[in-house]
Order: structure tokens, then C-alpha cells, then sequence
């Protein structure tokens, strides 16, 4: 799977984003990290290792007692896709308004 939708992927699941939003603060332990949740530890091992694989999560520290962060690099695809669906849509948009004021001109003008 591509980057982009291995971020996306990730991203989809409202555990992961809610992880996301709990490194935000800073990095965090796993068992900081699996405090909230009322799931298993694997389970949520599953999930960090989703956010990593998509580049969203990386983990420092020793192995026996990593320390996860937020890795703003993985958020470049993503961010970089919605920008260029963005520039499109506004261009699109911005046609179709010059268009749609072009025909309403014509109207105006033969009446």
C-alpha cells in the first residue's frame, strides 16, 4: 500500500486519530498511551503499529520502553493531496462562476 493510503487508512479509525491527538501533547509511554482505552494491550499495540507503518507514528527510546510521537513527516502526503484537491476544486469553481457570470452577462444583454 502507498503512503498516502496507508495514512489515510490509519486515519480512518477513530482510535488511531485519538491516539494521534493524545501525542499531540508531546511523547508518550506505552501505558500512557493505553491508559483510555478499555481494550487489550495487543489491541492497541495493533494500532500503533497501523500509525507506524503509515509513517503517522514514530517510536523512540529503548525497545523494552519505547516513547511514542507524533512524526510530522507523515502527515506531508496527506496534507499535499488535500492541497492540490483544493487548488483543483477553487480553480473548478472559480471557471464555473467566470462561466456562469458570462451567460448571465449574454441574458442581460439581448433583453
Amino acid at each position: 500500500m502507498d503512503r498516502l493510503s496507508s495514512a489515510y487508512s490509519a486515519l480512518a479509525d477513530p482510535t488511531r486519530r485519538a491516539i494521534l491527538a493524545d501525542l499531540t501533547g508531546g511523547p508518550k509511554s506505552f501505558t500512557e498511551l493505553a491508559a483510555p482505552y478499555e481494550m487489550s494491550k495487543p489491541a492497541v499495540v495493533k494500532h500503533l503499529r497501523v500509525l507506524e507503518n503509515a509513517g503517522l507514528v514514530a517510536r523512540d527510546g529503548a525497545k523494552a520502553r519505547p516513547r511514542y510521537r507524533v512524526d510530522p513527516k507523515g502527515f506531508d502526503d496527506p496534507r499535499r493531496w488535500i492541497e492540490e484537491q483544493a487548488r483543483f476544486w477553487a480553480e473548478a469553481l472559480d471557471r464555473l462562476d467566470a462561466y456562469a457570470n458570462e451567460i448571465a452577462t449574454q441574458k442581460g444583454g439581448s433583453s
